[in-house]
């Protein structure tokens, strides 16, 4: 007989004002809904959660994500932090969207749900009174949603207006030391997020993939990151250490295609120490050289 090892938990912190102990790192499945087969995206997901990744990040945009995940949610859903997103300015259609998510993830309610990368929206109308943010704030009544954010990419001004002007349990911003260069979510958008206690989520810390492409080939069975493409032997973990060592970060989410991307981001977690005062430094500026060659590879900055 097997014996499945025991596995003790990933480090944890508490995501802002919700009060939640989340693990530091989550598992983003944009990856297996373009890239992998179904069956090997379930696995993948399963392993995710039996090794203490139970923060899963997903989007009805991620192809087939949402439904790999709704093989599983029905029988783990007491196990996972479960986060979905919708992409509109609309309340009525954000109150839809989420419906039609939880339909496709086969649960009755989400852990978070976000409107998603707000630099591609109408923000005056996510901050109106029937826009997006309003709506998810109905179904978080309804009990669709326990909490409630967005996520942003680019136009980092955009996400300091919502933060000033809304009220928002969580929220995911792209932050890494080389778009730290070029958006600079970390120097604006942050001390926002702090100040009204929002939890807060990293996403990009290795700058997403190649082209910010997701699909596989035959060829190419995984997509390098942005990183990789720059600086073939650049090491990734220092790169996840600056996030993660940022005020009021709770948590990297991070695409994985495999078992061992996988095992090799628990162990950089588990082995987390923030950088030293001159690790920094040397970090940032290599950043330059990696913006440069990024430029404003999200979208605009305003």
């Amino acid at each position: 007989m097997t014996v499945a090892p025991v596995v003790s938990a990933l480090p944890q912190r508490i995501l802002g004002k919700t009060g939640e102990q989340v693990p530091i790192l989550g598992l983003g499945t944009a990856p297996g809904g373009f890239g992998l087969e179904d069956a090997a995206a379930i696995e993948l997901i399963e392993m995710a959660i039996d090794r203490g990744v139970t923060y899963l990040d997903t989007a009805p945009g991620y192809e087939r994500a949402q439904s790999q995940l709704g093989n599983i949610v029905p029988r783990r859903r007491d196990e996972i932090f479960l986060v979905t997103k919708v992409l509109t300015s609309d309340g009525k259609e954000a109150v839809e969207k989420l419906e039609e998510n939880l339909r496709v993830l086969q649960t009755d309610a989400v852990d978070v749900c976000y409107v998603h990368s707000l630099g591609h929206l109408d923000v005056d109308q996510v901050l109106a009174k029937d826009g997006s943010l309003a709506g998810l704030r109905d179904a978080q009544k309804r009990g669709l949603t326990r909490y409630v954010g967005f996520t942003a990419h680019h136009k980092p001004a955009w996400s300091e207006r919502v933060l000033r002007e809304a009220d928002v349990d969580v929220a995911m911003f792209a932050l890494n030391f080389a778009d730290h260069q070029t958006y600079g979510f970390d120097r604006t958008v942050l001390p926002a997020a702090l100040a009204q206690n929002t939890g807060i989520a990293a996403m990009k810390v290795f700058g997403g993939a190649k082209d910010m492409n997701y699909y596989t080939t035959a060829e190419e069975r995984d997509r390098p990151s942005a990183l990789r493409v720059v600086d073939p032997a650049f090491d990734h973990e220092q790169s996840l250490r600056w996030s993660l060592g940022l005020e009021g970060v709770s948590l990297a989410v991070i695409g994985m295609y495999s078992p061992q991307e996988l095992e090799r981001n628990i162990e950089w977690v588990r082995r987390f120490q923030p950088l030293a005062p001159a690790e920094n430094r040397t970090l940032l500026d290599s950043g330059r050289d990696f913006a440069s060659a990024w430029g404003e590879h999200y979208g605009d900055v305003e």
